[in-house]
């Protein structure tokens, strides 16, 4: 499974969802299929709640961790 990482540190929401948003629908396809998983990585802490509840309601998993300072959003489906 491939890997498609993306920074959007400095950004806040909304402006941090509706990045996010764009680059899942950008790879839905390949998201779908199981081809691959998104990894964003923010520092906004309210994109942590924002981003994972929309992902979720589309259909996605979504696993959330903390790193250098840094909040990894992981977005996938089994």
């Amino acid at each position: 499974m491939k890997t498609i990482e993306f920074d959007i540190c400095g950004q806040i929401c909304p402006s941090a969802l509706l990045t996010a948003l764009k680059e899942i629908n950008r790879h839905k396809g390949q998201l779908k299929q199981g081809e691959c998983e998104l990894v964003i990585l923010t520092d906004a802490r309210d994109a942590t709640r924002t981003i994972p509840s929309a992902v979720e309601n589309m259909g996605y998993q979504v696993d959330i961790s903390k790193k250098s300072g840094c909040y990894l959003i992981r977005i996938f489906t089994r």
